[in-house]
Parts: C-alpha cells; sequence; structure tokens
C-alpha cells in the first residue's frame, strides 16, 4: 500500500468505514468533487477491507473488484495497493470478459443473433423506396457477408476478446463487451448470484462516465442481494463529460448517499470560483484548498483566478500569445510562458484548430471534427475516435519501437493484437517462418509511416488488414474497402464522409495527432485533462473552435441565443448545452494548483464583459479585457 493510506480520514472516509463494517445493507454512492481525493477514499477503503474482511474473503476464495475507467487509472490504483490478490482491478470491458468467458454457448447464440439483427437493419434500407443505389448495393454486400459468418461461426470452438470483432474468427471487440456483459447479467439470476457470490464487494471509480447499462445492471445486483453484498460508487456528476455516462446515480432504499466536499488541490482565488459555477448545479460547497507547509504549520494558497476577454478574429494564436505576455508581466512570472514543462502550464482548448495547425495535423482535426458524427468528434479529443483507436494503441507504439530497437516492446505489442501471434493460431504454423515473415511486413510498415513517404492513413491501414497485423472490426473493414474504391479525394465536410476524409490524410498527419494527444506540446482538450492538475491553467474559451452542438460557451455565458431543440431539452429536464458546459468549465478552472486565467475570444467584448461581471464567477477586478 501507498502512502495514500497514511493520510488523514476525512469525516466522509470515516462514515463510509463504519459503512463497510457493517452487517446490514452497504451499498453507497459517494459524491466526491474535484481536488477532493476521491481515488485516496477508495484506495483507503480497499484498505479498510483487507484489514476487516480480509482474511475471511481470502478463506472463501472471494476478491474485490474495484472497477475504472481507463488502463491508467487501473495501474494508478494497482501501484496503490499491490500485487495482493484480494483485489481485482480492472476496467469495464475486462470486468465482463473475466464475467462472461466461461459462458461460450451463450456467446455463440449472442453473436448468431446480433447478426440476425444486422441483417435486418441492412434489409431495412434496401427496402425503403428512398434508399441510394450505392446504398443498397453495399447493404446487400454486408447482407451477404453477414449470412456468411452466420454459417462460420457454428465452427467456431470459442470466443475471445480483441480489439474489434471478428466474429468468424471467434474475436469480439469492445462495443460487443459492453452489450453483452450487462444483458447477461440483468437476464440471469444464476449470473447475479455467480458474481455477487465471486464479488462481495465491488466499487465503481468514476462512475459519472460509467456505461449506464453497466451501471442499471449492477444496480439491479444491489437490489437482489441487499445483503452479504456490497456496490459502492464513486464518483462526481458535475464532472460528467462524455455524452455516453451515467452522470449522476440516484441512491437506492437503504443505501447511503455520502459527500465528500473538501478540495485538497485548489487555492482559495480558484475555490471561490468553482464553488460559483458548482452552486448552479447540485450546489456542493467545496471547502478547504490547498494548503502548503510553512514552518511547523499549514498556511492556506491564495493564488488567482482572472478572465482576459480578446476579440475573436484571425489573429487568435498572436492575441493567445500576447495575453500570455501580459500575465507574465503582471505577476513578473515567467511561468506563464513555459512551453516544456508538463506540470507547470497547461493550455485547455476545447478542439484546437490552432493547434492542430501548429503541430501539423490540420486536415485530420477538419475530417474527424468539422461536420463529423458525435463519436468521431468526441473521440478526437481524447484519442477513443474508432478511426484513430488502432493507431494510437498499437500501430504507432510498434512503428516506435522499431524505430528505437526495443525489441521486448514489439513483441509484447504484437502478442497482444496481432492475430496471427494468438495461441490458436499458433497450433499449426512455422513459428520460426512467421516471425521472419512479421518482421519483413513490420519493415514496410515502418516505411509507410516515415513522415515523408506520400503515403495515406488508409493505405497503412489495407497493409495492416492485408497482412493480418491487427483484429480490425467490421467497421474498420468495410471503411477499408470503401477508401480502395474511392480514388478521388473529397474536398468537403459532410457527417457520412468523416472516416473516409480521415483516412485520406497523409500519414505524417498522425505523428502530430499523437504529439497533441500524448501531451508532449503545452495544448491539452478541455475534455482530456480530468483528473489531472497544473501550477498554471489558460482555460481558452471559443466557441468557433468547437463547432458542435455538444458544448456552447457562448450559450452558457448568455451571448448566444438558445435554439429551440435547448428551450425543450431544459424544459423537460433532460441534459442541455447549458449543463454539458457548465460541467466543462468547472472541470477545467478546478485543474489549477496555484493560478488560473481564463481566455474568452468573443465577436463583442465589451458586451462579454458585462455578462461575465453579471455572472459574478469572478471578482469584477479579476476580469480584463485586452483590445
Amino acid at each position: 500500500m501507498t502512502n495514500r493510506i497514511g493520510k488523514p480520514n476525512t469525516a466522509t472516509d470515516m462514515a463510509l468505514h463504519e459503512r463497510l463494517a457493517g452487517d446490514s445493507n452497504r451499498h453507497f454512492v459517494m459524491v466526491a468533487g474535484a481536488g477532493s481525493g476521491k481515488t485516496t477514499s477508495l484506495v483507503k477503503a480497499l484498505a479498510q477491507i483487507e484489514c476487516t474482511q480480509g482474511p475471511s474473503l481470502r478463506r472463501k476464495g472471494q476478491q474485490v473488484a474495484c472497477i475504472t475507467y481507463t488502463e491508467v487509472a487501473v495501474d494508478e490504483i494497482r501501484g496503490d495497493v499491490g500485487n495482493d490478490e484480494l483485489f481485482h482491478i480492472s476496467t469495464i470491458h475486462s470486468f465482463l470478459w473475466t464475467l462472461i468467458k466461461p459462458f461460450q454457448n451463450n456467446l455463440q447464440e449472442w453473436v448468431s443473433n446480433r447478426l440476425q439483427e444486422k441483417i435486418a437493419e441492412e434489409q431495412e434500407k434496401i427496402d425503403k423506396p428512398r434508399t441510394r443505389e450505392a446504398t443498397k448495393i453495399r447493404a446487400a454486400e454486408l447482407i451477404e457477408r453477414y449470412r456468411r459468418q452466420l454459417t462460420e461461426i457454428s465452427s467456431v470452438k470459442s470466443f475471445r476478446y480483441g480489439t474489434g470483432s471478428d466474429y468468424s474468427n471467434g474475436v469480439l471487440g469492445h462495443s460487443d463487451i459492453l452489450k453483452i456483459g450487462p444483458e447477461f447479467i440483468a437476464g440471469h439470476a444464476l449470473m447475479q448470484a455467480v458474481l455477487a457470490r465471486r464479488f462481495p464487494v465491488i466499487f465503481v471509480d468514476e462512475s459519472q462516465d460509467t456505461d449506464p447499462a453497466f451501471v442499471d445492471s449492477l444496480v439491479q445486483v444491489a437490489r437482489a442481494f441487499p445483503l452479504g453484498f456490497c456496490l459502492g460508487f464513486f464518483g462526481d456528476p458535475v464532472q460528467k463529460i462524455y455524452m455516453q455516462g451515467a452522470g449522476s446515480i440516484p441512491a437506492e432504499e437503504g443505501w447511503e448517499t455520502l459527500e465528500k466536499p473538501e478540495n485538497f488541490r485548489c487555492p482559495k482565488a480558484v475555490l471561490r470560483v468553482i464553488n460559483r459555477i458548482r452552486a448552479e448545479d447540485d450546489r456542493l460547497e467545496q471547502t478547504r484548498g490547498r494548503r502548503i507547509s510553512v514552518g511547523d504549520g499549514d498556511v492556506s494558497v491564495e493564488g488567482s483566478a482572472r478572465v482576459l476577454i480578446l476579440p475573436a478574429d484571425d489573429l487568435r494564436h498572436e492575441r493567445l500569445q500576447e495575453a500570455r505576455r501580459w500575465l507574465s508581466d503582471q505577476d513578473g512570472d515567467d511561468g506563464w510562458l513555459k512551453e516544456d514543462d508538463e506540470e507547470a502550464l497547461r493550455l485547455l482548448v476545447l478542439v484546437h484548430r490552432m493547434a492542430s495547425t501548429r503541430l501539423g495535423f490540420p486536415n485530420l482535426y477538419s475530417a474527424l471534427n468539422d461536420k463529423s458524427p458525435e463519436e468521431l468528434s468526441t473521440g478526437l479529443i481524447d484519442g477513443t475516435a474508432w478511426v484513430v483507436r488502432p493507431l494510437l494503441s498499437y500501430i504507432l507504439p510498434l512503428v516506435l519501437a522499431r524505430h528505437e530497437g526495443r525489441e521486448f516492446e514489439i513483441m509484447r505489442l504484437l502478442r497482444k493484437h496481432c492475430p496471427r501471434l494468438q495461441p490458436d493460431a499458433l497450433a499449426a504454423v512455422d513459428t520460426a517462418g512467421l516471425l521472419n515473415g512479421l518482421r519483413e511486413q513490420l519493415g514496410g510498415l515502418v516505411a509507410m509511416l516515415e513522415a515523408d513517404s506520400g503515403m495515406r492513413i488508409g493505405d497503412v491501414m489495407r497493409l495492416i488488414r492485408d497482412s493480418n497485423l491487427a483484429a480490425l472490426d467490421e467497421r474498420y473493414i468495410e471503411l477499408i474497402n470503401i477508401y480502395a474504391e474511392s480514388p478521388e479525394t473529397v474536398p468537403d465536410p459532410a457527417t457520412d464522409n468523416a472516416a473516409l476524409r480521415f483516412m485520406q490524410c497523409d500519414v505524417s498527419e498522425l505523428w502530430g495527432y499523437r504529439k497533441y494527444i500524448e501531451k508532449m506540446s503545452p495544448f491539452s482538450t478541455q475534455q482530456g485533462i480530468k483528473g489531472a492538475e497544473f501550477d498554471k491553467v489558460i482555460v481558452v474559451v471559443d466557441d468557433q473552435e468547437g463547432r458542435t452542438n455538444t458544448f456552447s460557451y457562448g450559450k452558457y455565458f448568455g451571448v448566444t441565443e438558445l435554439s429551440d431543440t435547448d428551450y425543450a431539452n431544459i424544459a423537460s429536464g433532460k441534459d442541455s448545452v447549458i449543463d454539458r458546459t457548465r460541467r466543462l468549465f468547472y472541470v477545467c478552472c478546478s485543474r489549477a494548483l496555484s493560478d488560473l486565467a481564463v481566455v474568452v475570444f468573443t465577436d463583442d467584448t465589451a458586451r462579454m464583459r458585462d455578462v461575465l461581471l453579471k455572472r459574478e464567477f469572478f471578482d469584477p477586478e479579476c476580469v480584463q479585457v485586452l483590445d
């Protein structure tokens, strides 16, 4: 266990430990605001369970499950609890696969039903009188493929979990697991009993961003087992920034809601700002603020929180640099100008067109952002879009490992992602010949991804498909086919050509995009920094950069007219653009350890100043116009 365990317990921690030690209903929801030490509370709760219940759980062969959102979070929590086998720390997908893997007959039945559904969906397209002929032809081809897969899956001996779906070869992808798992749990009392018996304690981290179907299935288990089983959610609804997340999880009868109001991160000036923002949501008022040791005691850090209002013109990049120099001059602090210290300064942007141009991926940015589907524009922000995921997680790291001569890393990546190196595939092949062939193909892949190769992303993905270097799901296979049949570059963005436009981008843009995603520049996206903290934070507010209906600072601040849809969503209590932008603004402002600056680009600087003064997020003397 790490030194988080040694930190003093808050009142909320002690209340949780008391509940975990009880004999009655132990289910709970913890609401922990930004900077409150939510992960610390989770790890301390795990340590409490080990201390009080560990021996009994071990004797029964039971485990405590801790399910979190990303592999990074998994590694962080594992670093806290060590290699103790009492704890099963995993992502949602890995946890669900652990549960459903033994039910191979049910998996085959599910795949068969899923293929039947896909056939019906494509047939519906063909039957519609207004469907374009090209769409009908594509639908007919897909129906033929799905029917062929229906005959092939009967010979699949067992299904395994991979990056993308490949039913004929027994591979289930991420999206499959997220559908199958909750369905199996919710639909089978036996599965619920097995789950509760195997994992009598289940903690879900970042619950606000967890898949709603998965949350509902766990709640169903908690209803079935009010005693002898403990389900706990750790999260913050006001930090829900992904469209697909569960958001607020209402406590069921007999559950307890625990609020953790402390904020150990933000200085007092920033704490005042985020409390004013949060007052418009759940009204949880955060307390304490960041303190530092001085002599024999602790003192509060005052910090700073300012708004700089700039004209929205064609000189955004230059004006942003001017704002940074202004802050540096005002404070006598060159930290506002740093470019290479990722902990010192971070510029948080929606999706930054200036950054994409500066870092060399303007066309890739345009393809996945301009008029693109929500799943691509949102996934562009944090690197989770389905078209970029295999490139960022596997292909580019593989090429880098080859460049740097890291043979162990090359084999690790190939064993994890390459279908040809899976145990079933290796059973009847010449291993030495296979490895020689892979080395040769890897050399070709490296050459294609050179910055001056002149190749397109689609060419790389065709090589990946043709050489079977990765398990690509059906969407990607279809996209590669469309790319191969589309020699002409698509000039204008549209919802249905975003993925194709991405495939037609030069491969050199992938490296600039990777630099952006991996935070090797001072820029970060506002949606990609939840959980992070930096000494100085500049939040760049510029609705023109986003160009989607997901967020709108203009509507949130009150300078842009709401649409009829916005009014309808607000009236019906649905999640609205105002709600989403408020949460995003809260997340961004709460990253600062010392100083916060919000840089607002607007067409009318005087009006924006008046509006911000009226909202009273920032003290009046901290709102400046820089014309």
